[in-house]
């Protein structure tokens, strides 16, 4: 076993979107030597369709990733290999070797399983492995196979698009390990850190049987915490004192923006199909300036943000109108009513709380469209 790679890093989740955010960073980083070290990809799905992909990760000549767009009026049209994946598993077939590595090598765990990786499962109330867990409870058998070995302390940073989702995360692990003896569940509260972090980038269209075409705007904020160190130094990494300010303006102007331009998309007759050539259609491109400017920015202004959210909305609308990415109206369509009470009722919302009580009657059509049957 001595030629195993080392892997400090244990990404549970094979999206494109990591493909072209952490794993990219990561790649980037390593080359700078300011990373933690390489990376170990776990599908915790258990989906036999993906096993292609997830052998592919660790391909010895990297997968691509293709960063196309716009970037402040400049055209950015290039492709890298990314390898830092070293090592590729899964929870449905690997479970013995993927206990031992990380009990072993783990320094930080990465997450991005999507919100129905967090839903409470039957299984969960199981004490061994069963694939039909959900990730949290997954994750409590593996820390408590790293306590057992050496109890050294590790990171956990999820990505999943959860408000405080190191927290939301801790706090599911710590429910399901009620029946665990002290020390470990003591070691699961104080000595892990659960970090809080948001990312943003777009992400548009997968490559086959490994790699992703993404936008060159990108994100990862991660909140500060004592003893909190991030996996790589990168420019798109910036860790915050608070993740308000970058969940606000990701939530109420990109995401709003996403769910109101579905919105006008379903009421036309013969609508396009991606948000670069809806917003080409004058029309639409100035009934979504102008509900920025006449509902969402007083908000910000009132919040005292008001230059920082002008700028948001600018890279935003030039991220919309990427020539090169195929961001399918129909993709971000998908649980409309639920992202819409998140991000158009949760804004309306967050306006009266910063003092802003202007009357928002295109987004409250747009909230009250989508609670009908």
């Amino acid at each position: 076993m001595s030629d195993e790679p080392v892997t400090p890093i244990f990404q549970f989740g094979t999206s494109r979107f990591l493909q072209a955010h952490a794993d990219l960073f990561i790649d980037e980083a390593m080359a700078r030597d300011a990373a933690a070290g390489p990376i170990t990809v776990v599908q915790s799905s258990g989906d036999v369709s993906r096993a292609g992909r997830l052998k592919a990760l660790s391909a010895p000549g990297g997968f691509p990733v293709r960063i196309r767009g716009l970037d402040q009026g400049r055209t950015v049209d290039r492709e890298q290999r990314v390898m830092s994946v070293r090592r590729t598993l899964s929870t449905a077939t690997d479970w013995p070797d993927l206990v031992r590595l990380l009990a072993a090598q783990a320094d930080y765990v990465i997450s991005n399983t999507g919100d129905r990786g967090y839903a409470e499962q039957a299984a969960d109330a199981g004490d061994g492995f069963d694939q039909a867990m959900s990730f949290p409870a997954k994750l409590r058998l593996l820390l408590r196979a790293r306590f057992e070995h050496d109890a050294k302390p590790l990171t956990v940073l999820p990505t999943e698009l959860i408000r405080h989702n190191g927290q939301v995360l801790k706090t599911r692990v710590l429910a399901l390990s009620h029946h665990d003896d002290d020390a470990f569940t003591g070691w699961l509260a104080n000595e892990v850190i659960w970090a809080d972090s948001l990312v943003d980038r777009i992400v548009s269209t997968a490559l086959e049987p490994a790699g992703a075409v993404a936008e060159p705007y990108a994100l990862w904020a991660i909140e500060k915490a004592p003893g909190l160190v991030p996996p790589c130094r990168h420019p798109c990494v910036r860790m915050v004192e608070d993740l308000e300010e970058a969940e606000s303006l990701k939530l109420f102007i990109l995401n709003l923006g996403h769910s109101c331009l579905v919105s006008f998309w379903r009421q036309l007759p013969d609508p396009p199909q991606t948000v670069r050539d809806l917003l080409s259609l004058a029309a639409m491109r100035a009934q979504l300036t102008e509900l920025y400017e006449g509902e969402v920015l007083p908000a910000f202004a009132a919040a005292g943000r008001d230059a920082q959210a002008r700028a948001y909305v600018e890279t935003t609308m030039e991220r919309f109108q990427n020539p090169f990415l195929e961001h399918k109206l129909a993709d971000i369509a998908q649980n409309h009513a639920q992202k819409v009470e998140r991000r158009i009722g949760g804004f309306l919302t967050w306006a009266k709380s910063v003092g802003d009580d202007g009357p928002k009657p295109r987004l409250e059509a747009i909230r009250a469209a989508a609670q009908s049957p």
